[in-house]
């Protein structure tokens, strides 16, 4: 997942939408227009309000929007429902997410330094790869704190 900052994230959460603007408006209570204006970033009027993100979040099921608040302020999301499975498999299921993101970390660490400097978009790629991992360690030791007999 890409680093977006929070009113990017809400822009691609409307407009990935299926049927965009034009099918979640009237679910949020807005006509389409004034919805869209709120998800452009280059619009200087009908700016989002935090009331705007947690409906299109819960409306949507995209969570795009947090997570992109969550790693502006250095921290990470980790969804702690009881929805998720407990156990053996759902632990390693969770373990191999881990594998893949130090993989992923490695490789955005590789690549950056491949030419013996570093550019803000290499270290944006290493610090999204290393946000990855972050998560999904947390999600890891959530499910296995959710399986622990306290």
């Amino acid at each position: 997942m890409a680093a977006l900052n929070p009113l990017d994230a809400f822009y691609h959460t409307v407009h990935d939408y299926p049927g965009g603007c034009e099918s979640l408006a009237p679910r949020m209570g807005y006509s389409s227009a004034v919805l869209r204006n709120k998800a452009n970033t280059n619009c200087a009027t009908n700016k989002p309000l935090l009331e705007d993100a947690v409906k299109v979040m819960d409306l949507t099921g995209d969570l795009r929007v947090l997570h992109a608040l969550c790693h502006r302020h250095g921290g990470v999301f980790v969804h702690v429902g009881g929805d998720a499975p407990s156990g053996d498999l759902a632990v390693l299921e969770l373990v191999t997410h881990v594998w893949r993101s130090q993989g992923d970390v490695g490789r955005a660490v590789d690549d950056t330094l491949a030419d013996g400097r570093v550019d803000i978009d290499e270290l944006q790629r290493v610090e999204e790869a290393a946000f990855a991992l972050h998560r999904h360690v947390q999600q890891m030791i959530q499910r296995m704190r959710e399986m622990a007999e306290l």
